[in-house]
């Protein structure tokens, strides 16, 4: 068993989505979600090998959204690809705008596992160099794919002040901000999670 496969990380049982309330897709409404699924009487930590399989729990994954504003109020969100090397297979060579990842067992030492678990996926993934403000903003749910019924992503945007955030992993590749409009209109090639984040967050600018 690899390291991957051999990792414990956070999960919520599939039945209490629906108990909060179903949905397919993007959801704004944090409120009624959030603190359900981060409560302790909640979670629990099993090994990623067979989580990765098993629809009837749902991974937790914080997905983070750059996002800048330049001078003349243009909106630009950092995107790259994913490389071969990086632990989800299934999501090679996809585009994204999201950066995150799983929460360890290992995250569990701090008082807020979800957050220590975020900022560490942050701090290995990216090199953030520049101020932001951060407001998580929606959740993700997809059970389409064979990816997203095993995983539920909750929605973070940083505002940065200037659009200095660079890749610190080699498998994130042709990284860096572009406008956000001519994305809407070509979605194709990204994971389904940017598909569909990126019209309910950006489709109204």
């Amino acid at each position: 068993m690899s390291l991957v496969q051999a990792e414990e990380v956070l999960v919520v049982p599939a039945t209490l989505l629906h108990q909060l309330g179903y949905f397919q897709g993007f959801s704004r409404d944090v409120d009624r979600y959030l603190d359900a699924l981060l409560s302790p009487e909640h979670t629990s930590y099993r090994r990623r090998g067979e989580m990765e399989s098993d629809p009837n729990f749902k991974q937790l994954i914080p997905y983070v959204i750059f996002r800048h504003r330049d001078e003349q109020g243009q909106v630009f969100v950092f995107r790259y690809t994913r490389g071969k090397g990086q632990g989800e297979q299934r999501l090679h060579q996809k585009h994204s705008v999201g950066i995150g990842g799983h929460i360890s067992s290992a995250d569990a030492v701090e008082t807020n596992p979800y957050e220590e678990g975020m900022r560490r996926e942050l701090e290995e993934e990216v090199l953030i160099d520049t101020p932001y403000t951060a407001r998580c903003v929606g959740l993700i749910n997809d059970d389409e794919t064979d990816v997203g019924k095993v995983h539920l992503g909750v929605v973070h945007i940083f505002d940065v002040e200037t659009p200095d955030v660079a890749p610190r992993e080699e498998e994130i590749i042709h990284a860096g901000f572009v406008p956000v409009q001519p994305l809407l209109s070509n979605l194709d090639g990204f994971e389904s999670w940017s598909q569909i984040c990126l019209p309910a967050l950006f489709g109204d600018q």
